[in-house]
């Protein structure tokens, strides 16, 4: 919990949205509104507004940089984290082009088509840029529009510009992060074992190389690259790398409430969640096994409810539902728990459990 920035943390001084990002190299964000309370989360005081403008400021972006799914990243790193971990989620997007019935010169035509529309420091949103697409004559009905946004950002033509009003936006990344960083290989998979694990640690190799999309022999690379800054350990006999300024760090009981969203890194960023979730929770909070995941309360470090919540013009109706037994004053914590929640959306709350 302290290397997830739920706790305090003996180094970490992230205090701010590029800080949290930076941190945590990539942070889940297929779901904005999952993405924005992610950050809001770990930088108490903080508004939803605050946060967006921020992404304005380029502080981070979004984009599909591992798994095929969208993640916040550090802006000026998201051109070498496509081509280090993109590659193979690229290698594999064949298949998919094939049961779309898209060829590959198509989607790079595509590409080359968004380019040209967003050059000049233009913004589109995800309308504008299928109609792009379509006035070009390349088809887009079905999934097949959602495959070409995708693969103009995984080959770092595009990238995901913040929303204006509810609407999704794209712009060019050369254009939108005009000085990107440019590590070398070696150096790349140093910076991704670094970030990784001391924002997720302890945890595993395999879930290291699973989060990335690498190969276990690149994870390895990685860690070696990374050098003394992190350090093995074993967690109940098995192997496990954490950030080395936690060997030091004060042993204390863990029991923090938070409400965490349905996509935060708690769960996502890794591929064995025993330690966070009883295995008869798991139907409730990942219905189906299907990568939808429910928002919880998680209690020391373990998940005991879920939540919904419906936003109104005046408030917030917060709907939790307990996966345990849940006394008066356990209420009333996580009620005070929501509270901040309340206060990063700018509106008052209402419960219902």
């Amino acid at each position: 919990m302290t290397s997830l920035l739920l706790r305090p943390h003996p180094v970490a001084r992230a205090d701010g949205v590029a800080g949290v990002v930076e941190w945590f190299g990539a942070m889940q964000a297929q779901d904005v509104a999952s993405g924005m309370w992610s950050l809001g989360v770990r930088l108490p005081g903080r508004t939803l507004d605050d946060v967006r403008e921020a992404l304005e400021r380029r502080e981070a972006l979004r984009t599909w940089p591992m798994r095929g799914t969208v993640h916040l990243v550090p802006a000026r790193d998201a051109r070498w984290m496509l081509a280090v971990t993109g590659v193979r989620v690229l290698a594999g997007a064949a298949a998919r082009r094939a049961t779309l019935g898209l060829t590959e010169a198509e989607a790079d035509r595509a590409a080359d088509v968004l380019g040209a529309a967003l050059a000049g420091g233009g913004r589109l949103t995800r309308a504008q840029c299928l109609a792009a697409l379509n006035a070009a004559g390349i088809e887009t009905a079905g999934q097949r529009g959602y495959h070409l946004l995708w693969y103009a950002s995984q080959r770092g033509v595009t990238c995901i510009a913040p929303h204006v009003g509810t609407e999704q936006t794209f712009a060019l990344l050369e254009e939108w992060v005009p000085d990107p960083r440019r590590p070398e290989r070696d150096e790349a998979l140093g910076i991704l074992a670094l970030r990784y694990f001391r924002s997720h640690g302890p945890t595993t190799v395999q879930d290291f190389a699973r989060w990335t999309g690498l190969t276990v022999a690149d994870a390895r690379r990685g860690i070696t690259v990374a050098g003394d800054a992190l350090a093995t350990v074993r967690v109940e006999g098995v192997p496990a790398v954490v950030d080395a300024a936690l060997l030091d760090a004060p042993r204390e009981p863990v029991d923090d409430l938070h409400v965490l969203p349905g996509f935060d890194e708690y769960l996502l960023g890794f591929k064995d969640r025993a330690l966070m979730l009883d295995p008869a929770h798991q139907q409730a909070v990942i219905p189906g096994g299907n990568g939808v995941f429910q928002a919880t309360v998680v209690r020391g470090g373990r998940v005991v409810g879920t939540w919904k919540r419906t936003i109104g013009k005046t408030r917030v109706t917060v709907a939790v539902t307990p996966l345990v037994p849940f006394r008066a004053a356990d209420r009333k914590r996580a009620e005070a728990a929501f509270e901040a929640y309340g206060r990063f959306l700018g509106l008052p709350l209402r419960f219902t459990w």
